[in-house]
Protein backbone atom coordinates (compact mmCIF):
# COMPACT_ATOMS: atom_id res chain seq x y z
CA UNK A 1 0.00 0.00 0.00
CA UNK A 2 2.77 2.44 0.87
CA UNK A 3 4.53 1.90 -2.64
CA UNK A 4 1.51 2.78 -4.16
CA UNK A 5 0.22 5.81 -2.04
CA UNK A 6 3.70 7.56 -2.91
CA UNK A 7 3.27 6.19 -6.26
CA UNK A 8 -0.23 7.93 -6.79
CA UNK A 9 1.12 10.98 -4.91
CA UNK A 10 3.68 11.22 -7.98
CA UNK A 11 1.36 10.92 -10.72
CA UNK A 12 -0.61 13.66 -9.38
CA UNK A 13 1.89 15.76 -8.94
CA UNK A 14 2.64 15.42 -12.33
CA UNK A 15 6.37 13.75 -11.88
CA UNK A 16 4.75 10.71 -13.91
CA UNK A 17 2.63 10.03 -17.01
CA UNK A 18 1.75 6.32 -16.44
CA UNK A 19 2.61 3.69 -13.16
CA UNK A 20 3.98 0.20 -14.07
CA UNK A 21 2.68 -1.89 -11.92
CA UNK A 22 5.02 -4.63 -11.26
CA UNK A 23 5.07 -7.93 -9.25
CA UNK A 24 3.80 -11.88 -8.87
CA UNK A 25 0.91 -13.00 -10.68
CA UNK A 26 2.35 -17.32 -10.78
CA UNK A 27 -1.06 -18.43 -9.18
CA UNK A 28 -4.17 -18.21 -9.69
CA UNK A 29 -5.32 -16.51 -6.28
CA UNK A 30 -2.17 -14.15 -6.35
CA UNK A 31 -2.37 -11.09 -8.35
CA UNK A 32 0.33 -8.47 -6.63
CA UNK A 33 -0.09 -6.57 -9.99
CA UNK A 34 -3.72 -6.21 -10.30
CA UNK A 35 -3.84 -5.59 -5.86
CA UNK A 36 -1.76 -2.36 -6.79
CA UNK A 37 -4.12 -1.21 -9.42
CA UNK A 38 -7.30 -1.80 -7.52
CA UNK A 39 -5.68 0.43 -4.54
CA UNK A 40 -4.30 3.01 -7.04
CA UNK A 41 -7.74 3.38 -8.87
CA UNK A 42 -9.23 3.97 -5.19
CA UNK A 43 -7.15 6.58 -4.88
CA UNK A 44 -8.53 7.96 -7.82
CA UNK A 45 -5.25 7.20 -10.34
CA UNK A 46 -7.17 6.54 -13.99
CA UNK A 47 -7.11 3.20 -15.47
CA UNK A 48 -5.55 4.37 -18.38
CA UNK A 49 -2.20 5.70 -16.52
CA UNK A 50 -1.99 2.31 -15.24
CA UNK A 51 0.57 -0.88 -16.94
CA UNK A 52 0.05 -4.22 -15.38
CA UNK A 53 3.69 -6.17 -15.46
CA UNK A 54 2.33 -9.78 -14.53
CA UNK A 55 5.74 -11.35 -14.87
CA UNK A 56 7.76 -9.17 -12.46
CA UNK A 57 8.86 -12.22 -10.10
CA UNK A 58 11.55 -10.44 -8.79
CA UNK A 59 13.37 -7.32 -8.84
CA UNK A 60 15.84 -8.10 -11.98
CA UNK A 61 12.71 -9.76 -13.62
CA UNK A 62 10.86 -6.58 -13.08
CA UNK A 63 13.80 -4.13 -14.46
CA UNK A 64 14.66 -6.39 -17.51
CA UNK A 65 10.95 -6.11 -18.61
CA UNK A 66 10.89 -2.51 -17.98
CA UNK A 67 13.12 -2.22 -20.63
CA UNK A 68 12.57 -5.06 -22.93
CA UNK A 69 8.95 -5.02 -23.18
CA UNK A 70 8.04 -2.22 -21.70
CA UNK A 71 10.41 -0.07 -23.93
CA UNK A 72 11.65 2.24 -21.29
CA UNK A 73 15.02 3.76 -20.90
CA UNK A 74 14.48 5.86 -17.47
CA UNK A 75 12.20 5.14 -14.68
CA UNK A 76 11.22 6.41 -11.23
CA UNK A 77 11.64 3.37 -8.70
CA UNK A 78 9.17 3.84 -5.93
CA UNK A 79 9.79 1.03 -3.16
CA UNK A 80 10.83 0.50 0.15
CA UNK A 81 14.14 2.75 1.58
CA UNK A 82 15.54 -0.78 2.79
CA UNK A 83 14.87 -1.78 -1.05
CA UNK A 84 15.72 1.04 -2.93
CA UNK A 85 19.51 0.78 -3.39
CA UNK A 86 19.59 -2.92 -4.81
CA UNK A 87 16.49 -2.08 -7.22
CA UNK A 88 18.46 1.00 -8.31
CA UNK A 89 21.58 -0.80 -8.98
CA UNK A 90 19.87 -3.28 -10.66
CA UNK A 91 17.80 -1.24 -13.26
CA UNK A 92 20.47 0.81 -14.20
CA UNK A 93 22.38 -1.97 -15.41
CA UNK A 94 19.77 -3.52 -17.08
CA UNK A 95 19.46 -0.09 -19.05
CA UNK A 96 16.78 1.91 -17.19
CA UNK A 97 18.21 5.01 -16.00
CA UNK A 98 16.32 5.09 -12.93
CA UNK A 99 15.78 7.38 -10.07
CA UNK A 100 14.41 6.74 -6.65
CA UNK A 101 11.70 7.34 -4.43
CA UNK A 102 11.20 5.85 -1.01
CA UNK A 103 7.75 4.66 0.07
CA UNK A 104 6.67 5.72 3.99
CA UNK A 105 6.82 2.27 5.52
CA UNK A 106 3.13 2.82 7.33
CA UNK A 107 2.12 -1.13 7.31
CA UNK A 108 5.50 -2.35 8.09
CA UNK A 109 5.75 -3.64 11.64
CA UNK A 110 8.89 -3.22 13.45
CA UNK A 111 9.46 -7.15 13.26
CA UNK A 112 8.83 -7.27 9.58
CA UNK A 113 10.91 -3.99 8.66
CA UNK A 114 13.90 -6.02 10.39
CA UNK A 115 13.20 -9.22 8.24
CA UNK A 116 13.36 -7.12 5.39
CA UNK A 117 16.49 -5.83 6.14
CA UNK A 118 18.08 -9.04 6.68
CA UNK A 119 16.73 -10.23 3.46
CA UNK A 120 18.26 -7.39 1.51
CA UNK A 121 21.62 -8.39 2.89
CA UNK A 122 21.35 -11.52 1.59
CA UNK A 123 19.70 -10.48 -1.53
CA UNK A 124 22.31 -8.05 -2.62
CA UNK A 125 24.57 -10.26 -3.16
CA UNK A 126 22.33 -12.16 -5.60
CA UNK A 127 21.54 -9.50 -7.74
CA UNK A 128 25.20 -8.64 -7.99
CA UNK A 129 25.58 -12.14 -9.31
CA UNK A 130 22.44 -11.53 -11.59
CA UNK A 131 23.69 -8.44 -13.64
CA UNK A 132 27.06 -8.79 -13.73
CA UNK A 133 27.70 -12.60 -14.20
CA UNK A 134 24.48 -14.79 -14.52
CA UNK A 135 21.88 -12.62 -16.46
CA UNK A 136 19.25 -15.10 -16.16
CA UNK A 137 16.76 -13.86 -19.18
CA UNK A 138 13.23 -13.55 -16.94
CA UNK A 139 9.85 -14.32 -18.80
CA UNK A 140 9.56 -12.05 -21.75
CA UNK A 141 6.72 -11.46 -24.91
CA UNK A 142 5.67 -9.27 -27.25
CA UNK A 143 7.25 -5.22 -26.72
CA UNK A 144 4.21 -3.13 -25.16
CA UNK A 145 5.74 0.17 -25.11
CA UNK A 146 4.35 2.28 -22.54
CA UNK A 147 5.23 5.52 -24.29
CA UNK A 148 5.51 6.02 -28.19
CA UNK A 149 8.77 7.49 -28.36
CA UNK A 150 10.65 4.92 -26.52
CA UNK A 151 14.11 3.36 -28.34
CA UNK A 152 13.26 -0.53 -28.96
CA UNK A 153 15.46 -1.98 -26.91
CA UNK A 154 17.79 -4.86 -28.38
CA UNK A 155 18.92 -7.78 -25.94
CA UNK A 156 21.95 -8.62 -27.31
CA UNK A 157 22.97 -5.23 -26.37
CA UNK A 158 22.23 -1.82 -27.17
CA UNK A 159 19.38 0.00 -28.94
CA UNK A 160 18.19 -1.54 -32.27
Amino acid sequence: RDRVETAAQLYFAGKVGKLLMSGDNRFVDYNEPQAMKDYALELGVPAEAIVLDFAGRRTYDTCYRARAIFQLDEAILVTQSFHLPRALITCNQLGVKATGVAAQNHYFLKRSRLYWNIRELLATPVALWEVYVSQPLPILGNPEPIFSTQIPYNPNGGES
